[in-house]
């Protein structure tokens, strides 16, 4: 999965949600990748997309890169 600037999704990115909020990558469920505690048993039955701790409402799925340029979510800074 791409941010709309076509850099690859990766766990432990810090993204900025619809300009005014933030969020951590926390699992890519199509690379079956997880920041814990979360982990493939507990999402990987969505088959893609990743979910996004969010400062605004917690725990957000984004199915595909249409719902990232939705918001539009935007890779802030990379985790080395």
């Amino acid at each position: 999965m791409r941010y709309s600037d076509g850099q690859v999704v990766c766990v432990g990115d810090v993204v900025t949600i619809d300009q005014k909020h933030q969020g951590t990558v926390v699992g890519c469920i199509e690379e079956g990748q997880y920041l814990p505690p979360h982990s493939k048993e507990q999402w990987g039955y969505l088959g893609r997309g990743v979910m996004i701790d969010t400062s605004f409402g917690g725990l957000v799925y984004y199915a595909d890169e249409e719902a990232l340029e939705s918001e539009p979510v935007v890779l802030a800074k990379r985790q080395p």
